[in-house]
C-alpha cells in the first residue's frame, strides 16, 4: 500500500501536483489539540493507515469532536472500534455513520476499494466467537481488504474446516478466532502455508479463565507461523492481518 506522502511525489513526479501544493499538503501540521485529544493527523503517510478512534472510555460527545475534526482533515474512511450502541445513537444525528452492533464498530465514509495482495480469512471456533471475528474482519476490510469468513469451523465437528480448504489454501493470512482451549489456530497453522494471527476469545466455561486457558493454548502452539493477540482483540488481528496483506518490497 502506497502511503499519502509517496502519492504526493508521484503526483509531482507526473505533472498532476505542483511542488508549492505539495510542500504544503506535508506541512500540514502532524496533530490537532481539541483540549480532550490530540488528533494524529500523520498516522496515514506514517503508518499507511489513519488514527482509529478507540470508543470505551470516551463521552459520545469526546468521540464526535474526534470524528469532526478527522472529517475536517479530509480523512475518507474512519473506523470508531468498541463503542456501544448508546454513543453510537447519539453521534449519528449528526455524523453520518454505518454502525454494525455486533463488533460494536462504527465506520464514517466508504469502505477502500482492496488493494492488498491477497484474501484475508477469518475462521471461529464457534458461533460464540463471532463478535470477535466480525470486529476483526471489518477492521480488516476499512484498511482495504477482501476478507472472507468462514464462521463456527471449529476442532469439535473437524469436517466443517476441512471442507473449506481451499480457502484455507488460497488465503494469504489467516485470522483463527477461538475460546475454550482455544485449539483452532494449531489446527489452522498446521494446514496452511501463510501467517496464522490467532486471537483468544473470553468464551468458555469457568476453567477457560476468561480466555486465559485459550491464551495460553495459542502461546504454546506447536504449528509454525502462529503469532497471538491479546484475548478479544479482533481490531489488532485485523490491523496485523491487513499489514501483513500490503508488504511491498522495501527498495
Amino acid at each position: 500500500m502506497n502511503s499519502d506522502i509517496r502519492k504526493i511525489l508521484e503526483d509531482v513526479k507526473d505533472g498532476n501536483v505542483s511542488v508549492d501544493d505539495a510542500l504544503l499538503a506535508i506541512k500540514k501540521q502532524p496533530f490537532e489539540d481539541i483540549g480532550f485529544a490530540k488528533v494524529d493527523l500523520h498516522r496515514a503517510i506514517r503508518q499507511g493507515a489513519p488514527e482509529v478512534v478507540y470508543g470505551a472510555g470516551k463521552t459520545s460527545s469526546q468521540i464526535k469532536g474526534i470524528l469532526d475534526t478527522m472529517i475536517g482533515n479530509d480523512i475518507k474512511t474512519i473506523l470508531i472500534t468498541r463503542l456501544d450502541k448508546e454513543k453510537y445513537e447519539k453521534i449519528s444525528t449528526s455524523i453520518d455513520m454505518n454502525y454494525y452492533e455486533d463488533a460494536r464498530i462504527g465506520i464514517v465514509g466508504k469502505m477502500p476499494e482492496a488493494d492488498g495482495i491477497g484474501k484475508i480469512v477469518v475462521a471461529t471456533g464457534g458461533t460464540s466467537d463471532i463478535p470477535v471475528a466480525e470486529e476483526a474482519a471489518l477492521t480488516a476490510e476499512a484498511h482495504g481488504n477482501i476478507v472472507v469468513r468462514l464462521y463456527d469451523v471449529g476442532v469439535a465437528g473437524l469436517h466443517r474446516l476441512l471442507s473449506n480448504m481451499d480457502s484455507i489454501m488460497g488465503a494469504s493470512v489467516i485470522i483463527a478466532v477461538a475460546g475454550m482451549e482455544g485449539a483452532l489456530a494449531s489446527v489452522v497453522g498446521g494446514l496452511s502455508d501463510c501467517p496464522v494471527i490467532a486471537v483468544p476469545t473470553s468464551v468458555g466455561y469457568g476453567a477457560s479463565f476468561g480466555g486465559i486457558s485459550a491464551l495460553l493454548s495459542m502461546l504454546n502452539s506447536c504449528a509454525s507461523g502462529v503469532s497471538v493477540v491479546n484475548i478479544d482483540n479482533g481490531f489488532g488481528a485485523g490491523y496485523l492481518a491487513s499489514m501483513i496483506n500490503h508488504m511491498e518490497v522495501k527498495k
